[in-house]
């Protein structure tokens, strides 16, 4: 469901007043000082994914604080990614102040000062969710806020385009749907945080356990993609084809094997279903990924010693007679 606070029916001087309590009811605690005479009326919509909360928000020239004073107040910490998509802004934290332009995303965390002001009309989207929610070491987390990052080119440009596509589809998804979109959202951006930080060491003993568990993950979520293969699967992360190979040999097999496998299991359990399903064993080889019907009846039958036609037969044989 979406909440939207507007200050557009109100009259220029309730507006100061009632987006100073939207801003901060929204995101954390924030001082905001209007720098317009004649204040320009400010909206923001809010749609919740799990315990992140999603805001676009536009409105005129100002500046927001975050101060030692409302961080003493306590509550939950929090990190803000903010997509830019009109006009600019300048952030501070940690020592650092930045230029964020229409196309960049930043980072703030709400434990710390920060300060932000933007100059003219502008709009921009935000996630915000618990700061124990990301991954991440908190050295790393403050050598990259208040830094842009351009949305145009490289990793940075996979992370934001896939949140700037979460938040147009967030109102649209269900719960469930809607927690599985942004934990791969978050393990994105901390992939992106330990890349820029010079952590992401896929050498490493334990990162390489890691990066096993993600590469299979991915695997097994684009079995029906028959271009699948080590050369998409090394770019989606970031690593190069060779030290993909080197994990798959730690384990005594191959990528293509430990593909074929994962899709023949697929396979063997589906034509048990497909003739109530109505499909033939073509269609339920194509489901995952095999375009020639002749050569997955030749893997099938090299791997369980039965053609899939024969093992569909026998295997609905198989349950009529336990059912019976």
């Amino acid at each position: 469901m979406s909440v939207v606070l507007s200050t557009a029916e109100l009259s220029a001087a309730d507006r100061i007043e009632r987006w100073h309590e939207a801003v901060s009811q929204t995101f954390v605690p924030l001082d905001v000082n209007i720098l317009e005479e004649d204040p320009s009326p400010g909206r923001i919509v809010t749609h919740q994914l799990g315990a992140t909360q999603v805001s676009d928000v536009q409105a005129g020239s100002q500046e927001v604080t975050r101060s030692k004073r409302l961080i003493a107040r306590g509550g939950r910490e929090y990190l803000i990614v903010t997509l830019q998509r009109r006009g600019s802004a300048v952030k501070e934290q940690d020592g650092r102040e930045c230029l964020i332009e229409p196309g960049d995303f930043s980072i703030s965390d709400s434990s710390r000062v920060f300060r932000k002001k933007v100059e003219g009309e502008f709009c921009f989207t935000s996630f915000q969710f618990p700061r124990k929610d990301l991954r991440v070491r908190d050295e790393d987390l403050q050598a990259l806020t208040a830094r842009a990052f351009s949305g145009r080119d490289g990793s940075a440009a996979l992370v934001s385009t896939y949140f700037a596509r979460m938040a147009r589809e967030a109102a649209g998804f269900d719960d469930f749907v809607g927690r599985q979109f942004l934990a791969t959202g978050l393990d994105l951006l901390a992939l992106f945080i330990n890349e820029r930080c010079g952590r992401f060491r896929p050498q490493a003993p334990e990162s390489a356990a890691a990066m096993m568990v993600r590469v299979k993950d991915h695997i097994v979520r684009n079995l029906s993609d028959p271009d699948l293969s080590p050369t998409t699967i090394a770019t989606a992360h970031f690593i190069s084809v060779r030290y993909l190979h080197k994990l798959f040999q730690s384990e005594g097999t191959t990528v293509g094997e430990w593909i074929r496998t994962e899709r023949l299991e697929r396979c063997r359990r589906d034509l048990l279903r497909s003739p109530a399903l109505g499909l033939g064993v073509a269609t339920v080889a194509r489901r995952w990924g095999f375009v020639s019907p002749s050569h997955f009846s030749r893997v099938f039958r090299a791997a369980y010693g039965i053609a899939p036609r024969d093992w569909q037969i026998h295997g609905l044989s198989g349950e009529r007679r336990t059912a019976g």
